[in-house]
């Protein structure tokens, strides 16, 4: 258990600085980067909310057929 744990803790320190370096080695001035960084967390954001909709409406629709009255034989 402690070295999953472990590795897991390696993974999200490597994530953290391999990223912190590609965001001060990037060819673009920080306004740029923050904008299209901002333009893509909204876009991620809402596809996660079109599927999350999507998957309620889905639900909600299968929950009604469910509660509906079944037909007597």
């Amino acid at each position: 258990m402690s070295r999953m744990f472990g590795f897991f803790i390696g993974i999200l320190v490597g994530a953290l600085v391999g990223s912190t370096i590609a965001l001060l080695l990037t060819p673009e001035s920080g306004d740029a980067l923050r904008s299209r960084l901002r333009d893509r967390g909204q876009d991620f954001y809402d596809d996660i909310r079109h599927a999350a909709d999507r998957r309620r409406i889905e639900l909600r629709d299968r929950l009604d057929t469910l509660r509906a009255p079944r037909p007597e034989s």
